[in-house]
């Protein structure tokens, strides 16, 4: 690990995980490889017993806010979830001996609910910001659309959408 970076684990908080393609070459810049992705990152999440709060698939790189898994570390999460998206996503673009994926992530933990607040717009206006689309809604492989309209992004998002609000007691029937 490069000197000067810590991670936290086992510290209860959300993770901003973002982690590139081999040599920021777009890798997913096909949509049916970008499907892949989420498909690979929804049985990652079940495996591991995580909540996915947000995400954006981009062309060249992803963009995760998640919980800490039930099983395991976020770091054998992040590997499980590269290589079972790499094996899924390989194209003839995309050499069998080349890397798909950079070796490391980034991680940062998620303290306060403004900064969660933060990274998830952010996430949601990556693809505006890189040009890809006008409106965060446009673009299909994100959980904006989840948030802003309740559609579903290919994978459960942990939400206030997905919040039944407990009985009140005070009220009779």
């Amino acid at each position: 690990m490069p000197r000067g970076l810590y991670r936290f684990h086992q510290s209860q908080t959300p993770h901003f995980i973002t982690f590139t393609c081999y040599r920021r070459r777009p890798h997913l810049n096909a949509p049916s490889v970008r499907d892949q992705f989420v498909m690979a990152r929804k049985r990652t999440r079940k495996n591991y017993g995580m909540f996915v709060y947000g995400f954006v698939v981009m062309p060249n790189h992803i963009h995760l806010l998640i919980s800490e898994p039930q099983h395991g570390t976020i770091a054998t999460v992040i590997q499980s979830l590269k290589i079972a998206s790499a094996k899924r996503a390989r194209t003839n673009q995309t050499p069998q001996d080349s890397p798909f994926w950079q070796k490391r992530y980034y991680d940062r933990n998620v303290r306060v609910h403004r900064e969660f607040i933060e990274n998830l717009k952010y996430i949601h206006r990556n693809p505006v910001k890189r040009g890809l689309v006008e409106s965060p809604a446009d673009w299909q492989w994100s959980s904006f659309r989840h948030y802003a309209e309740g559609i579903d992004c290919g994978v459960t998002i942990e939400s206030w959408r997905n919040r039944t609000p407990a009985p009140d007691p005070t009220i009779t029937n």
